[in-house]
């Protein structure tokens, strides 16, 4: 899978692709979307934190791309323009119903305090291990939404995807220094709180995954019937982005951020029914103007 936040993305494949959609191939426009539509959705989860609004998110996005295709003028690359009509669309969502609920580190932390700690005994950790680990990821994931949009998205994309500033800075339309700006300061903030209140981070900390799963099951944080986050993949975020971003990081940030890179890269199935489902004969048309 090419990574297209990576500078080894092969740009080429999408101009090729894009020269055969308008000769009238649905087959290369499908072709085009699908380089790109698990990566609009690992950005989106990660925007959001919720699986199944991720989903709508995306279709939003893809929707926006097909029909504004035929404006696209190659003045600069397919990757470049189509991200910046997907970042565009999440910094200019409507609110979000979990950023209502999770607005600052100070207020999430003390959520947490409030969520009981249970012990487990060794049976039940076994029992519950894929929860416990959607628990972590899904915590893990909040921890996203105290940071405001711009952040939020600038640390996605610079520390998870290991996208460089020049690349990022040119999708989010920011100069370069605003994008190692703002990754320095969502990584600052990140890390000192999860090195205040976490103990994955520091050994220091009482709060530890386990010892919170059964809490999170009873506030419906844990889905016991369908993992939210642990589920539907194939490889992790490091593996289809083995690329660090090296901008202003410090080795400290180094080892919390290879926590964040560890969560599942997801891959639904859903999208690729939902591109075909987008692609009819009409639209076609109607994008290219072809007769």
């Amino acid at each position: 899978m090419n990574n297209p936040f990576s500078t080894t993305y092969h740009d080429a494949a999408d101009s090729e692709l894009i020269r055969h959609a308008r000769e009238g191939s649905k087959q290369a426009l499908e072709m085009l979307l699908t380089r790109h539509r698990h990566y609009i959705y690992n950005v989106a989860l990660k925007m959001i934190l919720s699986p199944f609004d991720a989903e709508d998110l995306t279709q939003e996005v893809l929707i926006k791309i097909i029909t504004n295709l035929s404006s696209f003028r190659e003045e600069s690359s397919f990757r470049t323009w189509a991200y910046r009509i997907t970042f565009n669309h999440f910094l200019k969502m409507k609110q979000h119903w979990l950023e209502e609920h999770i607005t600052t580190f100070e207020q999430y932390g003390e959520t947490l305090e409030q969520m009981p700690d249970t012990a487990l005994l060794a049976a039940e950790t076994f029992e519950l291990q894929d929860f416990i680990e959607d628990a972590k990821i899904g915590c893990m994931s909040g921890m996203l939404l105290c940071l405001d949009r711009e952040q939020r998205l600038v640390y996605i994309l610079g520390e998870l995807f290991g996208i460089d500033h020049t690349l990022g800075s040119q999708m989010l339309d920011i100069s370069k220094d605003n994008f190692r700006q703002r990754l320095a300061r969502a990584r600052h903030d990140l890390y000192q709180f999860m090195n205040k209140k976490c103990g994955l981070i520091n050994q220091a900390n009482p709060c530890r995954c386990a010892k919170k799963t059964k809490a999170f099951i009873a506030a419906g944080w844990v889905d016991t019937r369908r993992l939210k986050f642990n589920t539907d993949y194939l490889q992790r975020i490091y593996e289809v982005a083995p690329q660090k971003s090296t901008d202003l990081c410090e080795l400290v940030e180094v080892t919390y951020a290879d926590l964040f890179r560890a969560h599942p890269f997801q891959e639904k199935a859903h999208l690729k029914p939902l591109i075909e489902a987008l692609l009819s004969d009409s639209t076609m048309q109607d994008i290219f103007d072809l007769q």
